[in-house]
């Protein structure tokens, strides 16, 4: 089977021969992939990976130990929990100290063929949501997880600094929610995806200083948090949904100061994400530019790194 392969910033396409499934697993075939800003950062020598990455995806259970998965469309949670450690019992297995992370710690990635995946991390895809917006549900829930580790009342003055894919997607779930929903970045084609859902949509040339209580750095970029805390209100909150390959620099003075909580964010629960979609209250459609074969994975994660350039799909 075809399989892509990151190692010291090569992208490649290998043939590798088909995954055993472990009890309790299924073999999944898959339909799509997508390219986040996680992958390109690997890429770049995040967590110095090596090997197939590729953790949003959707794909068609082909063997399973429960019978009726077989057949069905599916999407599937990346950390895989020990699932005994006190973390997990606690409901944190997302934490799991001894977790392994599709496509980014110690399980191959999506971006192949065959995947396999713990028969508990799937869930199922309503034949109402295409395949090529369930492919979104892994990056949405991130932007719902916000919503489960802060309280932000609807009606409330909300800014999303960046405009990038999940930038995107954050700001349509925070409206979805009924905040007033402030979104910065720097490009107007982008922008206007927001615009069009009804968010208040600004280019960053000057950015506001300490006017908003709930403040998403979404950027992508090393200096996203810095702005983002000076864009927020004393005892306000920052939310960080960033992943940055090395050292952030940040002055903590004003964090101190106004006493500013920052909030790490990272994956969420997939039944909010699929809610939004089944309901189409979120629009993932705009946010598709290219869809390629697998075998072309080189030239599709250029693509993905291009400026201006949103969601790159990878067909299988």
């Amino acid at each position: 089977m075809l399989a892509v392969r990151l190692e010291k910033g090569l992208v490649q396409v290998r043939e590798q021969p088909r995954p055993r499934r472990p009890e309790g697993f299924a073999l999944i075939r898959l339909l799509l992939g997508g390219i986040c800003n996680t992958d390109l950062e690997l890429q770049r020598g995040y967590y110095n990976f090596r090997g197939t990455p590729g953790h949003e995806f959707v794909g068609e259970v082909v063997a399973a130990d429960s019978p009726d998965l077989i057949g069905e469309r599916v999407v599937g949670e990346i950390n895989l929990a020990c699932g005994a450690c006190d973390w997990c019992t606690e409901g944190l297995g997302r934490h799991c100290p001894r977790r392994t992370v599709l496509g980014i710690v110690k399980h191959p990635g999506a971006f192949r063929e065959l995947l396999t995946l713990p028969e508990r991390n799937l869930h199922r895809v309503p034949r109402g949501i295409p395949t090529e917006h369930a492919v979104f549900v892994e990056p949405l829930a991130a932007a719902c997880e916000i919503l489960d580790q802060v309280r932000i009342p609807a009606g409330a003055r909300v800014a999303v600094l960046g405009d990038g894919k999940l930038g995107l997607l954050v700001g349509q779930v925070l409206k979805a929610h009924g905040a007033e929903v402030h979104q910065y970045g720097r490009h107007k084609d982008k922008l206007r995806i927001a615009a069009q859902a009804g968010i208040d949509a600004r280019v960053a040339r000057k950015l506001p200083q300490a006017e908003y209580g709930w403040v998403v750095d979404a950027t992508g970029s090393s200096d996203g948090l810095q702005q983002a805390v000076q864009m927020t209100k004393p005892r306000g909150t920052v939310v960080m949904k960033s992943t940055v390959h090395g050292t952030v620099p940040l002055d903590s003075a004003p964090v101190i100061v106004n006493e500013i909580t920052l909030v790490g964010s990272r994956c969420g629960r997939f039944e909010p994400a699929l809610r939004l979609l089944r309901t189409k209250q979120v629009n993932v459609a705009s946010l598709i530019s290219e869809m390629l074969p697998l075998k072309d994975a080189p030239r599709a994660f250029q693509r993905a790194a291009t400026p201006g350039v949103l969601k790159v799909l990878l067909q299988a």
